[in-house]
């Protein structure tokens, strides 16, 4: 069966009314951002207890307490990133599972799965007793992330135009609340011996926890009603989620776009299409550069960087909270201007502060931190002034739209497999980085960061020639107000094979 999300219910006739379903919907889709959020924060605290590393890495705690050990290259082993990288790449390839469960099952029991899964896979990190069960964990986690991931296609539906960025990004929003959530429990738990990994990973149940519950609660949106055969459903449930009686030409609507995609008998090949190229083309690159930026790198081993740079390891867990809180307020930030602010603005404005902090932190380390022995304090401080600065200017820009702008541009018959390619390619670079990152710094040094400046300026090229403005453009206007009016983009659009 054809994997396809329908319109998310754009059209004028039903305005903007936010309903109480709409409100209820999103903040339980975006908990799985909480979910994805606190296994991104947990990690790069976990692998910096001395606790954790005597169980599963012994080498690693002996190089960490060695004195004459090279500052760079304490933390740099294979089996330690993939304990980090190993829920992306499980993530990567659920993400395309998801997407024929999400066509042929609907999107709540979607979310519904990813819960049960990510609680199986928090049960067996906070019981392992080897490295096998741990990772296997990690691998039930990131199925979980990849279902869970979703859930923008789920918001995207429900939302109204007028309000259609504000409560896609309540997902990203609760991605940097989960970061910022672990980074206090790391910090708290560090200390109590000898088990406080396990507390820390256990208590992501949680976000899992609260999103099973949530999901008996929400109802099913119109569009996967309608392509369900559902559509009595799919009319009830759009006159709840948009609190009117007069649906009817909305419901026309949403019957004939099913209709449709049911005839799309090939959305992969058709996802191959020339004027398909546009929207896959950019939703692969948003991931790819939003991973390049070094978002990661830092996300994941903040603490282990910050014990690199000299801090001890209960101030670098702080140092951690204290970045996830800058996080955490710079995308409220985000929420606020979304719908206000151009795209294309915040990427740029994000494109220089990442540039600028990233070549200070490559500046700072190369002349002042040596690879043997303990680094001035001066020298982490002015590391962690400057990460705070980078992730501010990510966590309102190049994070949230990362997932934000993929999300709005697929037409209706490629939408679900484009967005999991975007999902897809986010979850093979994060891959990436979380498993090289440790060695980069141990091979490359302060250069690792300079690395990552260097893309940032590719970046903002691509931005000024090739990414078009999406604010305020409903969904199923894109193709005629976006594709065919951009200078290079609309060369694409002369495609007239049958769909």
């Amino acid at each position: 069966m054809p994997a396809v999300v329908i319109s998310n219910g754009n059209a004028p006739d039903l305005g903007g009314k936010i309903t109480y379903y709409v409100i209820i919907c999103a903040v339980v889709a975006a908990t799985s951002g909480l979910m994805f959020g606190y296994e991104i924060g947990i990690s790069g605290g976990v692998t910096s207890m001395d606790d954790f590393l005597l169980k599963f890495f012994p080498a690693v705690y002996t190089k960490k307490h060695n004195a004459k050990e090279n500052n760079y290259c304490k933390y740099n082993n294979q089996f330690l990133q993939l304990f980090t990288s190993s829920l992306y790449l499980a993530a990567l390839v659920a993400s395309f599972v998801a997407s024929g469960t999400c066509y042929n099952y609907g999107r709540k029991l979607t979310l519904q799965m990813a819960s049960l899964l990510f609680l199986v896979g928090v049960a067996l990190n906070a019981s392992a007793m080897n490295l096998t069960k741990l990772i296997l964990g990690r691998i039930l986690l990131g199925i979980g992330v990849g279902f869970a991931n979703q859930a923008a296609l789920f918001l995207s539906e429900m939302a109204p135009v007028n309000y259609h960025g504000a409560l896609n990004i309540i997902f990203q929003l609760n991605v940097p609340i989960g970061i910022l959530c672990a980074n206090i429990i790391n910090y708290f738990v560090a200390n109590i011996h000898p088990h406080g990994w396990r507390i820390a990973l256990g208590l992501a149940g949680i976000p899992a926890t609260l999103l099973f519950v949530g999901s008996l609660l929400i109802i099913e949106t119109p569009t996967s009603l309608i392509e369900r055969q559902k559509l009595t459903e799919g009319m009830n449930t759009l006159k709840k989620i948009r609190g009117l009686d007069n649906t009817t030409a909305k419901y026309e609507e949403l019957v004939l776009a099913s209709e449709m995609a049911q005839q799309v008998q090939h959305p992969y090949r058709n996802l191959m299409k020339r004027k398909s190229r546009p929207q896959l083309v950019i939703a692969i690159v948003m991931q790819v550069f939003q991973q390049f930026t070094g978002i990661n790198a830092i996300m994941f081993y903040a603490p282990v960087l910050f014990q690199t740079v000299g801090f001890k390891s209960d101030v670098s867990l702080m140092s951690s909270a204290i970045v996830g809180t800058i996080n955490v307020l710079s995308t409220v930030v985000f929420v606020v201007m979304v719908d206000k602010v151009d795209r294309r603005v915040l990427l740029l404005e994000a494109c220089v502060q990442i540039f600028i902090t990233q070549v200070s932190i490559h500046a700072i380390l190369t002349i002042d931190l040596k690879d043997i022995g303990v680094q001035p304090k001066s020298v982490a401080l002015y590391v962690v002034v400057c990460v705070c600065l980078y992730v501010m200017s990510f966590a309102w820009s190049w994070g949230p739209l990362g997932w934000l702008i993929p999300s709005e541009t697929f037409p209706l018959e490629t939408r679900t497999v484009g967005y999991s390619f975007a999902v897809s390619s986010n979850m093979l670079f994060s891959f990436l980085i979380a498993q090289v990152f440790l060695s980069m710094l141990c091979t490359m040094r302060a250069d690792v960061f300079f690395f990552f400046a260097d893309w940032v300026v590719v970046m903002c090229l691509f931005v000024i020639f090739f990414l078009p403005e999406t604010r305020n453009i409903p969904i199923d206007e894109m193709t005629d107000r976006v594709w065919k009016q951009h200078w290079f983009w609309k060369r694409f659009m002369d495609d007239e094979d049958d769909i």
